[in-house]
C-alpha cells in the first residue's frame, strides 16, 4: 500500500489519481501526518497519567533496594534490544522496493536474534551479579532478557504497520502497554513480591503489546538467505551501530560525573540531566516516532523532504524553545522552591542543560531524514565520532564540577552536528536561509521573553517577595510575551498550523 494514499491511519485507501474535489497526494499525507501525532500524543500523554498514579503507589509498597535490584537488571537491556532489532523496522520503512519473501526472511532474522539476545543476557546475569555483588540478581537478569523474545517476534510486523502508517492503532497498543504494565506491577508489589513485581510487571506489558502487534499485522516467516538479504541487513547493520553508539554517548556524561566527581555530584548532574530533558523527550519522541514513515513515502521528493524538515522544526522549536529556556530563565527560584535549598547546586548545569536541549530538540530530526533516503551510513560514523568527541569534552569539563560537565555538551554538541547539517542540505536541496527562517517565530518569541523575564528579575530584585510570587511572576511574564510576541509577528504561520489541524479532523470524519 502507497502511503500517500492515506487519508488517515487505519482508514480505507484512496486511489493515488486526484479527481475533482480531492486532496492531491501530498495534502493528504500532511493530514494523515497530523493526525497520527495528535493520535500518539493523546495515547502519550494519558499512558503516561497512568504511569505515574500507579508510581505513585508502587513506591509506598516497594523499597528503595527493589529499584536498584530492577534498575541494576535492565542495564544490558537497551543494548540487547537494539541488536535483536537491528533496524529491521526501519530498514522494512525506509526500503520500499522490499519484496514479501525479502520481509519474511527478516521476520525469520529478528525471530532468530530475539533468542540469541535473550541467550547473551542469560550468558551475562552471572557476571553482571558479581559485577554488583548482588547474587540475586542474575535470575532477575534472566527473566528481564526473556522479553527480548517478543519483542523480535515482532520486529517485522510493526515495521509494515508503521510503513502502512496505521498509527492510531500503535498509539492504542502503546496505551494498553502502560496499563499492563501498571496493573501486573500493582498487584505483585501488594502481594509481596518486591523487585519482581517491577521485572514482572515491565514484561508483562512487552509481551502483551507484541503479541497485539503479531495479531493486527501477522507474516510469515521463511528462511533467510544471506545473498537476498545482503542490502536490506546491511542497511539493518548502519542503524544498529547508529543506536549504539547514540546510546553509548548519552549516558557518558553521568558515567564521568559519577567516576570523576563522585555519588553526590552523580546525583545532582543525574537530576540536572532529567529535567532538562523532559520537555524534549515528551515533545521529540513524539515526532521522530511518527516521522519515519512520512519522510520514507516522500524519500525521492526533494521538495516534499525540504517542506517536512522546515514546517516540523518550526513546530518543534515553537513548542520546545519557550520551555527549555524558561526552565534555564526560572531555575533559581524553581530549584530551592520545589525541591529544596540542599539541591542548589544543580542550578548552574540545568542552566547550562536546558540551553544545550533547546538546540538538540531540533538536530533530533536530521538523522531521520538521512536515513529515510537511504543513508544511514553517514548517521552511524557521525554517531561514532561522537562518541569520541562527547567523552573527552565531559572529562576535560569535569574539571569544573558538574557545571563543566554540563558546558561540554554545549561546546562540543555542535561539532556533531554541523556534519548533520551540511550533509542533509546537501541530500535534500536546502538552503541554510531557508531553514533559519523556519526557527524565526520561536527565536523572536524566545528573545522577547529572555529580556523580559531579565528585566523582570532586574525589578524584583530589592523587593522582598516570597519566592512563590517572584516564581509565579516570572512564569506568567514570560509565558505572555513569548505568545504575545509569536501572536503578533507570525499570526500567519500560526493560522496555517490551526488551519492543517482543523483538516486533519474533516479528513478523520
Amino acid at each position: 500500500m502507497d502511503p500517500r494514499e492515506v487519508i488517515a491511519p487505519d482508514s480505507e485507501p484512496m486511489p493515488a489519481t486526484v479527481v475533482p474535489g480531492s486532496a492531491p497526494p501530498n495534502r493528504r499525507l500532511d493530514h494523515s501526518l497530523a493526525h497520527s501525532l495528535a493520535w500518539r500524543a493523546a495515547a502519550n500523554w494519558s499512558s503516561q497519567l497512568v504511569s505515574w498514579a500507579s508510581f505513585l503507589l508502587i513506591v509506598r509498597l516497594l523499597s528503595p533496594a527493589d529499584f536498584g535490584v530492577a534498575a541494576m537488571a535492565v542495564i544490558l537491556w537497551p543494548y540487547l534490544r537494539f541488536l535483536g532489532e537491528f533496524g529491521i523496522g526501519q530498514t522494512i520503512i525506509t526500503m520500499r522496493d522490499l519484496t514479501e519473501d525479502q520481509i519474511a526472511q527478516l521476520n525469520s532474522v529478528g525471530l532468530l536474534l530475539g533468542f540469541v539476545c535473550f541467550g547473551l543476557g542469560a550468558i551475562l546475569a552471572k557476571p553482571l551479579a558479581l559485577f554488583f555483588r548482588t547474587p540475586a540478581l542474575a535470575p532477575v537478569v534472566i527473566v528481564t532478557c526473556s522479553g527480548l523474545i517478543p519483542l523480535g517476534c515482532k520486529a517485522a510486523s510493526e515495521g509494515l504497520l508503521a510503513k502502512e502508517m496505521r498509527f492510531r492503532l500503535l498509539a492504542s497498543f502503546e496505551a494498553v502497554l502502560s496499563v499492563v504494565s501498571a496493573i501486573v506491577t500493582l498487584l505483585m508489589a501488594y502481594w509481596g513480591t518486591g523487585y519482581w513485581a517491577l521485572v514482572v510487571g515491565n514484561l508483562a506489558g512487552y509481551t502483551v503489546r507484541s503479541i497485539l502487534v503479531l495479531i493486527a499485522r501477522p507474516y510469515r516467516y521463511a528462511l533467510p538467505r544471506p545473498s537476498s538479504l545482503r542490502k536490506p541487513l546491511a542497511f539493518g547493520w548502519h542503524v544498529l551501530v547508529s543506536l549504539v553508539a547514540w546510546s553509548a554517548y548519552e549516558r557518558l556524561d553521568n558515567v564521568t560525573a559519577g567516576r570523576v566527581l563522585g555519588q553526590a555530584a552523580l546525583g545532582f548532574y543525574g537530576l540536572a540531566w532529567s529535567l532538562a530533558n523532559v520537555p524534549l523527550e515528551k515533545l521529540t519522541s513524539l515526532v521522530t516516532t511518527i516521522l519515519p514513515s512520512y519522510l520514507a513515502a516522500v524519500q525521492k521528493e526533494p521538495a516534499a523532504l525540504r517542506r517536512y524538515l522546515r514546517t516540523l522544526t518550526e513546530v518543534l522549536a515553537l513548542a520546545t524553545f519557550p520551555t527549555t529556556i524558561g526552565l534555564a530563565l526560572v531555575a533559581r527560584e524553581l530549584i530551592p522552591f520545589a525541591m529544596g535549598k540542599k539541591w542548589e547546586p544543580m542550578v548552574t548545569s540545568l542552566e547550562v542543560l536546558a540551553v544545550y536541549t533547546t538546540f538538540r530538540s531540533i538536530v533530533a530530526l536530521l538523522p531521520k531524514v538521512l536515513t529515510a533516503v537511504g543513508n544511514p551510513h553517514f548517521v552511524m560514523w557521525n554517531d561514532l565520532r561522537a562518541l569520541i568527541i562527547l567523552p573527552c569534552a565531559f572529562y576535560i569539563g569535569s574539571h569544573w564540577g558538574i557545571a563543566g560537565i554540563a558546558w561540554g555538551w554545549v561546546v562540543a554538541y555542535p561539532l556533531v552536528a554541523m556534519p548533520l547539517y551540511w550533509k542533509t542540505f546537501r541530500t535534500i536541496g536546502m538552503n541554510a536561509g531557508e531553514y533559519i527562517r523556519s526557527l524565526r517565530p520561536a527565536m523572536n518569541g524566545i528573545l522577547v521573553m529572555t529580556l523580559g523575564v531579565l528585566a523582570l528579575k532586574w525589578v524584583l530584585a530589592p523587593l522582598s517577595l516570597p519566592t512563590l510570587a517572584r516564581l509565579v511572576l516570572e512564569i506568567v511574564t514570560g509565558a505572555m510575551l513569548y505568545v504575545s510576541t509569536v501572536l503578533l509577528l507570525h499570526r500567519g504561520r500560526i493560522a496555517i498550523f490551526l488551519q492543517l489541524a482543523k483538516n486533519a479532523r474533516r479528513a478523520e470524519a
